[in-house]
């Protein structure tokens, strides 16, 4: 049963980007080049934290605030 339903989902989200490729027509690959540049930048700057924050606890110098 689980599976069935990982399946109809995956279906479903086939359908819906079936659909916005239409919908997007000749601007599609411009619209995932923003998608996915903008996942991008927002990975790496969450990435750029972590390891701001990781060599401040090494040092023992995090502010407290």
């Amino acid at each position: 049963m689980r599976n069935f339903i990982k399946i109809v989902a995956l279906a479903l989200v086939l359908a819906l980007a079936l659909c916005l490729a239409v919908i997007a027509g000749d601007y599609g690959p411009w619209y995932f080049a923003w998608l996915v540049g903008t996942a991008m930048i927002v990975l790496v700057a969450a990435a750029g934290a972590v390891l701001y924050e990781a060599q401040e606890g090494a040092r023992g110098t995090t502010r407290e605030e």
